[in-house]
């Protein structure tokens, strides 16, 4: 992604108490945080179908550790190593695993820690399946009467002829599950049948998946981050736009390439009524999957600059990728102080603990979400 330029933009909060790694502070929050991390596979470029989300775990440890008194690495390797922590019962987990398969059986992190009054950060396994399939997801946008394109999943051969497609061309044509646009390139906008079978047959073969086929959306593309202040239940919703360059073909996507060189621009959303549109959306759909904690709501424009609910990510990632960049230009915080104030969201939202309840040094207690819009 090309570096950021800070650019006041609607509602961004203008006070808050610069971080200073190197100050540290003094009066650290009695709270045991267990940072929470599976092996890495052998194959860096292997993809870990149970981790939703991938950082440093080193880089995390020593900023929580500016703020919090007993912070550790924990790696789960058994159903043994995950006992073993919910006899420990830390104060909060910070991890990207959605599951571990154990003996032959899914045992979902959030909902393992939820059951022995733990708390994490992120949405439980219902939410999480919800955005998983993005078919899936569309159908639960269409229920809560949130726009999104119109849509039909198919598989080679199920369609012989252009008659039997129940939508109309230009389509989209993407993967029904799966993240970091793969399986999306330059024929991924089709404007025939021939293209049409090639793509869906592309996908099957390379991806393995359905076809999610879309009609095709040609306006902007947005991505909104959200945060929930889980003491008062209200979001914050942090809109950027992205912009790529027109590929071979003319059209303006969001691909697997440009995503993995990190071609695109992520810019603010400046347009007050474009920003307002982006937030009612973002927000509706959040609630509608069943969204806790933080997330991530892409959202593309027709033609007409109507927002259309794409698709969900409720584990974003926590490097430096569109999340962090909405959370920098719309909050106008820094790296650390986004991972902190995860952290403290994630304390508050135990039931055993408020925000009342936590004496916090100043650094941390005006990391707030009381500004929500």
């Amino acid at each position: 992604m090309k570096p950021m330029k800070i650019i006041p933009m609607p509602g961004m909060l203008q006070k808050i108490v610069p971080f200073k790694p190197k100050y540290p502070v003094l009066n650290k929050i009695n709270k045991r945080i267990e940072v929470l991390i599976v092996a890495k596979p052998r194959d860096p470029k292997a993809n870990q179908k149970n981790v939703a989300i991938v950082w440093d775990e080193n880089n995390i440890l020593a900023i929580l550790s500016t703020a919090y008194s007993h912070v550790i690495i924990t790696e789960i390797k058994t159903e043994n190593d995950l006992k073993q922590l919910a006899i420990r019962k830390p104060d909060l987990v910070f991890s990207g695993v959605k599951y571990f398969d154990f003996n032959q059986r899914t045992i979902w992190l959030n909902d393992y820690l939820e059951i022995h009054g733990i708390a994490y950060m992120a949405s439980g396994r219902q939410a999480l399946q919800n955005e998983h399939d993005k078919s899936r997801a569309k159908e639960i946008m269409q229920q809560a009467k949130v726009n999104t394109a119109d849509f039909f999943t198919t598989e080679p051969g199920e369609h012989p002829n252009e008659e039997s497609l129940p939508i109309a061309f230009p389509l989209f044509i993407k993967p029904v599950t799966g993240g970091d646009s793969r399986g999306v390139d330059s024929n991924s906008v089709v404007y025939d049948f021939k293209s049409f079978e090639a793509k869906v047959l592309d996908i099957k073969i390379k991806q393995k998946s359905t076809s999610l086929v879309e009609t095709y959306l040609s306006g902007k593309e947005y991505s909104v981050g959200i945060l929930e202040d889980s003491t008062s239940g209200t979001l914050k919703a942090m809109p950027v736009e992205i912009v790529v360059e027109k590929n071979s073909n003319g059209h303006c996507i969001l691909d697997y390439d440009i995503k993995k060189n990190d071609s695109e621009e992520v810019i603010p959303v400046t347009n007050s009524k474009i920003f307002q549109q982006l937030c009612t959306l973002a927000k509706k759909s959040f609630r509608a999957l069943g969204g806790k904690s933080l997330g991530r709501i892409d959202i593309k424009m027709n033609h007409l600059e109507v927002p259309y609910f794409i698709e969900a990510n409720l584990m974003p990632g926590l490097r430096k990728g569109y999340f962090y960049r909405a959370c920098s230009y719309n909050l106008n915080i820094g790296y650390e102080e986004m991972i902190l104030l995860i952290a403290k969201n994630g304390l508050a939202s135990s039931k055993e603990y408020s925000v009342a309840k936590i004496k916090v040094p100043k650094l941390i207690e005006n990391l707030s979400l009381s500004y929500l819009n």
